[in-house]
């Protein structure tokens, strides 16, 4: 079997993890989530986004998330931005890197951005040339990549038009996600392959959510499609406000015990990983929802 011998991991629970609890998770738990994370050795923890507090209050103390920070060499700290005008609320913020977010379904992207597709699109534009402006590098986003909770099966073209658009635009890296986790390897197969075709699949990216529990093995089949980069959440968290039902982004624990597993290479350290995971779901008040580090808690019991 020919897999990659090393893939990057992006944490997204500092931001996709921790923008739908309910309760207001403060600022300095943000900030010391992330610190420990990188310290795991993770090479890019998403931070945090600047949209409006008002449809997402859990991301209404951005600026004084990254404000906080203390940047580890080696280590990006992207922001989701999605519009100019966040994009330069980021830029006032010391963000030296942001990402858009889309989708591949016109009803997901009307209910989520209140915008078509092609509108969304439109919006990016200016945002991908500001970046390029200032030397920063931008991130592409695709929800409903495997299917949407409004209208069912997504078909690979259409995942394919906007990952084409985005990349054309000048996004390093298209992430594809299965936002509502009904992806099964032979789906995620089928759409990655309509994707490379157009689009490198070195620039592309897997964002899978564990809903049906399918996650990993999606990543195993995108590994083998030669994708070398995977976004996952600390213990689990996160879900989607717009997609009822839909749980976490697959756990960043259990996808490094696999890739571990095959012998590929990510630079993380478990044992640190599983601590960050411990801190805040301490501060959450419930237990991991990574299968490897209820194993491991059981275990050291």
């Amino acid at each position: 079997m020919n897999l990659p011998r090393k893939v990057r991991i992006v944490e997204v629970g500092p931001r996709d993890g921790l923008q739908n609890e309910a309760s207001r998770v403060p600022t300095e738990i943000k900030i010391e989530l992330i610190h420990r994370l990188a310290d795991a050795g993770l090479p890019a923890v998403e931070a945090t986004a600047f949209v409006s507090p008002k449809w997402v209050p859990q991301m209404s103390d951005s600026a004084q998330v990254m404000a906080g920070l203390r940047r580890k060499p080696g280590v990006a700290y992207p922001v989701l931005v999605p519009n100019l005008q966040g994009f330069e609320a980021a830029c006032a913020a010391g963000a030296e890197e942001v990402a858009v977010f889309g989708a591949a379904s016109e009803t997901f992207s009307l209910r989520n951005t209140n915008c078509s597709i092609a509108q969304s699109l439109e919006r990016f534009a200016p945002v991908v040339k500001a970046a390029r402006a200032h030397k920063m590098r931008v991130r592409g986003y695709i929800s409903c990549a495997a299917g949407c909770p409004y209208e069912g099966e997504v078909k690979p073209r259409a995942v394919t038009a906007v990952a084409v658009k985005l990349y054309e635009m000048g996004c390093y890296e298209i992430s594809l996600g299965d936002t509502i986790g009904v992806g099964t390897p032979r789906k995620i197969r089928r759409m990655i392959e309509a994707v490379a075709a157009r689009v490198p699949v070195e620039k592309l990216a897997g964002h899978y959510h564990d809903t049906y529990g399918q996650a990993l093995a999606n990543i195993y089949a995108s590994l083998e499609l030669g994708v070398k980069t995977f976004d996952s959440s600390v213990a689990g968290l996160g879900g989607c406000p717009y997609a009822k039902g839909a749980t976490g982004n697959v756990a960043t624990e259990d996808v490094i015990y696999m890739l571990e597993g095959l012998g590929i290479r990510t630079g993380v350290d478990l044992t640190r990983l599983r601590q960050a995971g411990k801190f805040i779901c301490a501060e959450l008040g419930r237990e991991p929802d990574s299968k490897v580090a209820r194993a491991l808690a059981a275990k050291d019991s």
